[in-house]
């Protein structure tokens, strides 16, 4: 058999992977790369036709984005995935093929003024339609045969309703071999999700490495961070502006405030109101209400065994319209926006960061992984200013982020998965993780025993009973990126980042002004043992 690595290959986005078996061929994800692009990706090495079928691990688009233009380009077999993943790729497929077509339409406007040539989407609600149609759901934790000679299993991984990672037995020539994807590796104790179910056999594994480099560290108190937020911010007649997924992160926040609601953690505001502004989160939400809650945690189902819904509470408003989301920032009342995409790329959440991002008494709050390259964390990382619809804004709000919130495991919890495994697997591919986080973590891997390696893009492993040979290396070839004059030094690139995080600082200083002296005092205490350490 042979695999093919065809996407999250030192890059966090764009999963794919093409695994040859039994004289069937078979993806196993199918992403759209998000954010910043850092090598070159090596095309499908067989027309789309000739894919027999695609196995989903979730529903994010960075593992799904691509199966409409797979469609497109004339793959007629079956995808399999989980039951919930099935429901949120039906509505997750669809936005992004309406994405799709805006973005494509917004630039012929823009170019019949200029003369350029027209473009065409990447693909069209149609063919997301027909992408959905070739979904077939499947239990958790039920083994079935994919074709003779090759059966699958998904189990629950805990990173998002429905994720799994998916065992894939393969026969050839009477010798059994069993690989493992794990999909990305969930958190654990996040609300409303069971924790990620642990394997502990495999000839061969394929992993994420997200957060191979670094712990979560201690479990914050979110619900104590964020009604702190939420207090402050909303005293100083402000709004908290929250990027957020809309599948799987606004739940979860949801959840939160649901909490800080009922126990009164927010004072003076009432029923403050809190709004879901995008189509795509609130059908997610509605897909949350209506899944069998054998899927979520023990808290949850006792939750919803005394009537209490987890993510409802007095004060929830949706807005569906562009005309309702405009509304939004014409009230003037302090109140909670969520709204997507989670890393500022896209969506309505753009409007909401024009209308704020200016305003000292409002705050932007991050409660998610913000990709190289993308809005979010350019902003996190202290730019002064950002354009936005061809508009220069400038940042005064507090940006706030509540660190160690992930859907993904940090590297303790990647060790935990992969050190589950009884025998240590034969192999071990590290994907989905920025470029040297995935070399650092194949180190990790190595130091601890096993044998692993972190493939490029287009790289070929043939895997037998025996052993793997690597037949084919992948691309290291760079995107080149185009400027219109030559671009400031790498050094100078990093000096620039070095003095926005000052002057993200100095906004961290005078937001807490007002604050316990006692806290004031070690704030202080810090920046002065950090200066100490760098003055020189």
């Amino acid at each position: 058999m042979k695999l093919t690595f065809l996407g999250a290959n030192h890059e966090v986005t764009g999963s794919c992977t093409l695994l040859e078996a039994a004289g069937k061929r078979v993806l196993i994800d199918c992403g759209m790369e998000q954010g910043r692009d850092t090598y070159e990706n090596q095309p499908l090495p067989v027309p789309a036709g000739e894919v027999d079928c695609v196995l989903i691990t979730h529903a994010h688009i960075d593992h799904t984005g691509l199966l409409p233009l797979l469609v497109r380009n004339g793959f007629g077999g079956k995808i399999y995935a989980t039951t919930p993943t099935v429901e949120l790729c039906g509505i997750m497929l669809r936005d992004s093929a309406h994405i799709q077509e805006f973005e494509a339409e917004w630039k012929n406007r823009k170019g019949q003024r200029s003369g350029a040539d027209p473009v065409e989407p990447m693909y069209t609600v149609q063919d997301a339609e027909a992408a959905i149609k070739l979904f077939h759901g499947v239990p958790y934790n039920t083994q079935f045969a994919l074709a003779p000679g090759v059966e699958v299993r998904f189990v629950d991984v805990g990173h998002l309703l429905g994720s799994a990672s998916v065992e894939i037995w393969v026969t050839e020539e009477g010798k059994t071999v069993k690989l493992v994807f794990s999909g990305d590796i969930g958190n654990l104790n996040q609300p409303i999700l069971k924790d990620p179910a642990y394997l502990h056999e495999a000839d061969y594994v394929v992993m994420e490495s997200t957060y191979g480099d670094r712990s979560h560290g201690p479990r914050p108190d979110y619900v104590g961070e964020l009604s702190a937020i939420l207090q402050r911010t909303l005293d100083r007649g402000g709004n908290v502006v929250i990027p957020s997924f809309a599948v799987g992160r606004t739940q979860e926040m949801l959840y939160f405030i649901r909490e800080i609601k009922n126990r009164g953690l927010v004072k003076g505001h009432g029923n403050f109101p809190v709004y879901i502004d995008s189509p795509l989160a609130i059908e997610a939400t509605r897909i949350f209400h209506e899944t069998d809650s054998a899927c979520f945690d023990q808290e949850t189902r006792e939750l919803l065994a005394q009537g209490v819904h987890p993510i409802l509470f007095p004060g929830l408003r949706v807005s569906v319209t562009s005309e309702e989301s405009r509304q939004i920032n014409s009230d003037r009342e302090p109140k909670v926006i969520l709204s997507a995409s989670g890393m500022c790329e896209a969506g309505r959440i753009r409007h909401h960061l024009k209308h704020n991002l200016w305003r000292p008494e409002s705050t932007i709050l991050f409660v998610g992984y913000q990709a190289a390259g993308t809005l979010g964390r350019v902003l996190l990382e202290g730019a002064p200013q950002v354009k936005l619809f061809g508009e220069t804004i400038e940042v005064q709000a507090e940006l706030c982020q509540l660190t160690g919130m992930s859907g993904h495991a940090d590297r303790e919890g990647l060790l935990r998965w992969i050190e589950a495994f009884d025998t240590k697997p034969k192999r071990v591919f590290v994907n989905h993780g920025e470029d040297e986080v995935e070399d650092r973590f194949v180190q990790l891997l190595q130091e601890r025993g096993f044998t692993a390696c972190a493939p490029y893009n287009g790289a070929q492993w043939v895997l037998g009973a025996e052993g793997a040979v690597c037949v084919q290396e992948g691309s290291r070839e760079k995107v080149q990126r185009r400027t219109g004059t030559e671009g400031p030094s790498r050094a100078a690139s990093v000096f620039q980042r070095l003095v926005n995080a000052g002057r993200r600082l100095l906004r961290v200083i005078e937001h807490n002004q007002g604050g316990a002296n006692k806290d004031l005092a070690r704030f202080a205490d810090q920046i002065n043992a950090l200066c100490d350490k760098w003055d020189r």
